[in-house]
């Protein structure tokens, strides 16, 4: 099933449940979009291969592209999110408890983001319509435990692959280039740095694009009194809508995430910066393809981790490490119990 733009708009005008749906919706990718997208382009703009705004517009084309070129080749991971949880039944209070979901997302998101903390809005999002589909259904019962495996995959992956990868492809670099003019390499590694970030960020589209938008169609699906929707198809009109608002974020508050990982954590060379980013987009490959939910922020920091431990391990600012690594941990149990007490919340309020 699909849903043609014209249609969608006529739904809008005429359902307010939908406006408020696609408003926190678009709200939560706003956010996914100053807080994890960043991470794809952090070590290029840190090792100034490219300017910030260049950058972002880089990011803005390479999400659409990756957004679109996964979800007509492999949806699995949009189809994963929307299957996590179930919110059958009666679609109004199913509709209130997403809403309550999203919100807590963005509050979630925004307070890691104004400390400058990169969190995982993918984690964030699993944990956001948990919660609340555990305060819907009264218990765990609304929770597809064969779906939720997967992030816990995802989650082991990310995090040993990424930096497992990050130290042994900057040493496999580092043997190649031994004997190589070091001003040649460094020109070489600049633009190479920026294919690096290109792909980091189209693979960022490919597993973050789908996520949320699984989440839009599920709200999409509610709000029109449809909640046992089993298959569907993702139109081209929400990937670009999708791709556009990720880029919107990222212009208006990347920076600070940028920061935090390219600049605060560890100190980069090109080739180090190109090393981490081909490591970053290589293990989200891996996760796309076999269509496990990962988180983007864990897949770019541990590969960048792993790069600068490759050097020596005080070339890590661990105490960067240290708050990022416990804002990780705090995500599941601390978005799940802020979505739980917003579903409980806002259908006391609002439920008819």
């Amino acid at each position: 099933m699909t849903i043609s733009l014209a249609d969608f708009l006529g739904r809008l005008l005429s359902s307010p449940a939908l406006v408020i749906t696609v408003i926190l919706t678009t709200g939560v990718i706003m956010v996914n979009g100053w807080t994890d997208a960043p991470n794809a382009i952090a070590t290029c703009v840190s090792t100034r291969s490219m300017a910030p705004r260049t950058a972002i517009l880089m990011a803005a084309v390479f999400n659409f592209l990756g957004v679109f070129c996964m979800t007509m080749l492999n949806a699995t991971v949009a189809e994963t999110i929307y299957r996590m949880v179930d919110f059958g039944g009666d679609t109004h209070a199913a509709l209130i408890a997403l809403c309550a979901a999203l919100f807590a997302i963005v509050l979630w998101a925004t307070v890691a983001w104004w400390f400058g903390i990169p969190t995982s809005e993918s984690h964030a999002l699993i944990a956001g319509i948990s919660g609340a589909a555990i305060a819907l259904q009264g218990g765990i019962s609304g929770i597809n435990g064969n779906e939720w495996i997967k992030v816990l995959y995802g989650l082991l992956l990310s995090t040993i692959l990424g930096f497992g990868m990050g130290w042994g492809t900057v040493k496999i670099v580092e043997l190649i280039c031994k004997n190589l003019n070091r001003r040649r390499t460094t020109l070489f590694f600049q633009g190479a740095q920026i294919a690096g970030g290109a792909a980091m960020a189209f693979m960022h589209g490919a597993q973050d694009g789908q996520k949320f938008m699984g989440v839009f169609m599920l709200g999409v699906f509610l709000a029109n009194g449809q909640g046992t929707v089993s298959n569907f198809r993702i139109p081209i009109w929400l990937m670009a809508f999708c791709s556009i608002v990720m880029a919107l974020g990222t212009s208006i508050g990347g920076y600070r995430i940028i920061k935090a990982v390219g600049m605060d954590m560890v100190k980069l060379e090109k080739y180090q910066g190109f090393s981490a980013d081909m490591t970053g987009a290589g293990c989200l490959l891996i996760a796309s393809i076999f269509g496990t939910p990962v988180s983007t922020t864990h897949t770019k920091t541990t590969a960048i981790m792993g790069v600068g431990a490759a050097k020596r391990l005080s070339s890590v600012n661990w105490g960067v490490v240290k708050e990022m690594v416990f804002t990780w941990i705090l995500t599941f149990p601390g978005c799940g119990l802020i979505g739980f007490l917003m579903a409980n919340l806002f259908l006391h309020l609002f439920k008819i």
